[in-house]
């Protein structure tokens, strides 16, 4: 799955420049996650990033998007472009 923040962000900052993907940005009101940029850190690191720092415990699960591990790898791959030949490498 990919995470979500939900309303009970305080706006800190310290989860945007922990995405490796880029994924965390400043909303109309809070930061949000993009869920096509968003591997909960799969291909980066054991845990997801943006949770380790959290202060306030507000970035579950979006239970919208749904995806295993073997997804959110494929994800990854295809975003950092390391998709091997016959994997079929079209975004």
């Amino acid at each position: 799955m990919a995470l979500m923040i939900t309303d009970e962000c305080i706006n800190c900052d310290v989860c945007e420049p922990e995405c490796p993907n880029e994924a965390i940005f400043l909303g109309p009101e809070i930061y949000q996650i993009d869920p096509g940029k968003c591997t909960e850190c799969v291909g980066h690191f054991d845990e997801p990033q943006c949770v380790q720092v959290c202060p306030v415990a507000c970035i579950p699960l979006n239970p919208e998007h749904i995806e295993d591990r073997e997804t959110l790898w494929r994800k990854y791959r295809r975003l950092t472009l390391k998709v091997e030949p016959g994997e079929g490498g079209a975004a």
